[in-house]
This record gives structure tokens, C-alpha cells and sequence, in this order.
């Protein structure tokens, strides 16, 4: 059997401000999920722990001038819904950008919120033990639905990222795959890494 046919993760990227984080927060909130940082000890933040987190995250990004500490803002997302247990993952990443004849050294941020596509089936034949993965959506439906439910909340408040950036001679359209919220657009348009790259943004 194929183990990788439901391999993968459905995924959403994206870029909001800490007060439209917080709204989906309590989508969660009502859910009464669980939010744990991935450390040794998967240690529980509450949902201000959690707020909190994100705001510093995204403050590292929207000052004029560059802060002096790392961005970090990783979590496992624990769901119940009915019969159904599992879990979501959502952590911050970064997209790459020309300037002049390189990459510039530094990089645009983004949330990745992700759910595994496959649900494994553990099972035994005449050779041992093994396992498969089947689709998620049959066997937890529920938790399908309210990934679902985050993602269009989240899709309806951003737009695609387009920015020029100064590529070799010329400026040049970024397109990465991920959103950005119109507040979003505002506060990173008049920050240092907009500012030292020297960026334009064409997304409205």
C-alpha cells in the first residue's frame, strides 16, 4: 500500500497585525484549543501567552529601526471536537528577495498555519506491523472543517503579497505564497527592512 498518498499538509501563510491575530485566536478560543510551545517540555501557553507572543513577534518587523533580538513564534495546536483528537502547527517562516546582485541578508516574515492531510491507520498482515495514511477529511471531518473555518476568516482580512524589489538593475515583482492584511501592508511599508532594501509595495 502507499504510504505517502495522503502525505503533506494543507497549509495557509500569511501576515496579519497582532490585533487581527487576536480575532483568530478566538476562533480557537471558542474551540477551547490548546496551544503548546514544541520545547522538551511542551510547555501550555494561554491565549495571552499566546497573543503576547505574536505581538513581539511581529514588532520585530514593522519598527524603523531593526531590533536586537531574534523573531521566534512556533506552537502545536491541540483540537477536540466530539470523538475527535489532533492537532494543528503553526509557526513562523520567512521568504528570500533579490537586492541588487544577491539575496539580501535579510527576509519578509510569515505564519504558516498547517494541518496534516493524512490520518494513520496502524495495521497487521502475515509480515507484522505497519501503518497507512488515509484522508483526513473522512476520518476527522470536524477538525477539517475548522481549519477551514480559520483559513477563510483569515483569507478574507489579506491579499496576495506583491512588492518590487531591486533585482540586478532593475526592480523586479516578488510574488511569494503567502497574505498580508491591509494593516499589515501599512505598518511594514514604513519599516527598516522596507527601508534598507529599498521596497515598493503594490499589494492594496
Amino acid at each position: 500500500m502507499n504510504r505517502l498518498k495522503h502525505s503533506g499538509f494543507y497549509k495557509l501563510k500569511f501576515f496579519i497585525t497582532p490585533e487581527e491575530f487576536n480575532d483568530v485566536l478566538k476562533l480557537f478560543e471558542q474551540k477551547q484549543a490548546q496551544f503548546s510551545r514544541t520545547n522538551y517540555a511542551q510547555t501550555k501557553h494561554d491565549h495571552t501567552q499566546v497573543y503576547e507572543a505574536y505581538e513581539k513577534f511581529y514588532q520585530y518587523f514593522i519598527p524603523q529601526e531593526k531590533p536586537d533580538y531574534h523573531p521566534f513564534f512556533v506552537y502545536s495546536i491541540s483540537f477536540t471536537a466530539d470523538h475527535e483528537s489532533s492537532g494543528f502547527f503553526v509557526r513562523n517562516e520567512s521568504i528570500r528577495f533579490p537586492y541588487l546582485q544577491q539575496w539580501a541578508e535579510d527576509e519578509l516574515p510569515y505564519i504558516m498555519f498547517s494541518l496534516p492531510k493524512g490520518f494513520q491507520i496502524d495495521l497487521e498482515d502475515e509480515k507484522g506491523k505497519y501503518y497507512i495514511y488515509e484522508d483526513i477529511r473522512e476520518h476527522q471531518p470536524l477538525t477539517y472543517t475548522f481549519f477551514n473555518e480559520v483559513a477563510n476568516h483569515i483569507k478574507k482580512i489579506t491579499t496576495p503579497l506583491r512588492f518590487f524589489a531591486h533585482a540586478a538593475n532593475a526592480l523586479q515583482e516578488q510574488k511569494p505564497p503567502f497574505r498580508i492584511s491591509k494593516n499589515a501592508i501599512n505598518d511594514i511599508t514604513n519599516s527598516w527592512i522596507f527601508k534598507k532594501y529599498k521596497l515598493v509595495m503594490t499589494s492594496k
